[in-house]
């Protein structure tokens, strides 16, 4: 009889347990949800799976397609545009911020620049020097001593000449002004004295009215001359290395090149150099022929200053089509005042046979492919080169043009001819019909 009481207390324990497994079984049906058309009960949406829970929609609903994805629902036209665009914005920041930089240092960046160019003209010299025995040192000094002295005497003879000449060209100029007053006054326009007067006063006032500005033109002029002095000083040290120096100077650039973009430009380089020095060789024969030949002819016409003309137009014709234009008007109207309409013309004719034979035959002869620019491209390089730099970035323009147009055709093909060479062979009746197409080697 002992162990009944120890049998009812486990007894009464197991029938607490089943009570309490109950109530929690009736608390979870309470936080059931029920469906308003069947009433059952749908899932617990208790704890951690309340936020998961989506009721599911009615039979009568009518089926929703997925949405597609958004990049799939745009145009491919309007994603390409997109890519591109963006791309653009990139190199156009870059080219920006790249202009900004050269901006900031424009005179170094032209006085290097005039340096490649002179380097262009001398190097062959230095190299005929040292093929006849001379040292490195010593063919560098006497080829940049030589070309300096050249081109200073140039300067100086053209300076001189203007300062000869400037009384008598002055008052041939008023002749000729004069000339110019008698036959408007005489011709079929019916312009009058007062007319002519009222212009020439208005000219005066205006020469008056901006007279400060011409006297602080002035003293920019200052500025401007010890800008110019630098820059010559520069342009001749730059000279100086890249004659002496040159091969070296490219080896540490080519260091400075990403390593799997090093052949590439390793190859473009030397191609360049040649179109550069092509260029510049090719642009002083062409106009050492039109300063003499227009030379020659506005001096056997009687035109004043025939031999200072004849060198601004060498000068002017580093600058394509728009140099040799302005200098040959400027050897027109000086022949108009002070010779006359019939000079003036005549001078025309000469300035435009000329131009005319260096553009057909002397260009294309001289030049050749190495450097064949479209005109228009020459005309907005110039345009662009001038809005951007002046005088320098004109001149600098075309043969920048001409250099990038053999640099990015030889990268072209260098890729081209390496894809081909990192390409799968082809194997089997493939690799036959491939031998097959191949052009025979002559």
């Amino acid at each position: 009889m002992s162990r009944v009481p120890g049998w009812f207390d486990r007894l009464g324990a197991g029938l607490s347990g089943v009570g309490e497994r109950l109530n929690e079984r009736r608390e979870k049906n309470a936080d059931r949800d029920t469906d308003p058309e069947t009433g059952e009960p749908g899932d617990v949406i208790t704890g951690e799976h309340e936020q998961e829970y989506v009721p599911p929609p009615p039979d009568y609903a009518p089926a929703v397609a997925p949405r597609p994805d958004p990049a799939a629902a745009v145009p491919w036209g309007m994603r390409v545009a997109a890519e591109a665009g963006w791309r653009l914005l990139v190199l156009a920041g870059t080219l920006w911020v790249l202009m900004k930089v050269i901006s900031a240092v424009q005179l170094v960046v032209l006085a290097f620049v005039a340096a490649l160019l002179i380097t262009a003209l001398l190097q062959p010299t230095v190299a005929r020097l040292r093929n006849l025995g001379l040292p490195r040192g010593l063919a560098t000094a006497v080829t940049a001593i030589l070309g300096f002295v050249i081109m200073g005497l140039v300067g100086w003879f053209v300076v001189w000449q203007v300062m000869e000449n400037a009384d008598e060209l002055s008052r041939q100029v008023q002749d000729g002004i004069e000339d110019l007053r008698k036959w408007l006054l005489n011709s079929p326009f019916h312009v009058t004295e007062d007319q002519i007067n009222d212009i020439a006063k208005s000219l005066r006032d205006a020469v008056g009215a901006n007279t400060e500005e011409l006297t602080s033109a002035g003293l920019e002029g200052v500025t401007v001359i010890v800008e110019t002095l630098t820059g010559i000083l520069l342009a001749m040290f730059s000279t100086l290395f890249l004659l002496y120096d040159g091969k070296r100077i490219w080896q540490w650039f080519l260091k400075l090149v990403p390593a799997q973009a090093r052949p590439g430009i390793a190859g473009a380089g030397p191609r360049a150099w040649r179109t550069l020095t092509a260029y510049v060789r090719g642009t002083v024969i062409v106009a050492m022929i039109d300063a003499i030949f227009i030379g020659l002819g506005i001096y056997f016409l009687g035109v004043p200053m025939a031999v200072p003309l004849a060198v601004i137009i060498f000068l002017a014709s580093f600058v394509p089509l728009v140099g040799a234009v302005v200098s040959g008007a400027l050897a027109v109207v000086v022949a108009l005042v002070t010779q006359g309409v019939f000079t003036a013309v005549m001078a025309l004719a000469v300035v435009l046979a000329v131009q005319q034979i260096e553009g057909h035959i002397l260009q294309p002869f001289i030049l050749g492919r190495a450097v064949r620019v479209h005109p228009l491209a020459v005309i907005l390089s110039v345009a662009a080169g001038g809005m951007v730099a002046g005088i320098g970035g004109a001149v600098v323009a075309v043969p920048l043009v001409a250099v990038t147009n053999t640099v990015v055709g030889y990268l072209r093909a260098y890729s081209r001819e390496a894809a081909l060479k990192q390409a799968p062979q082809p194997r089997g009746a493939t690799a036959t019909d491939a031998a097959a197409a191949e052009p025979p080697q002559q």
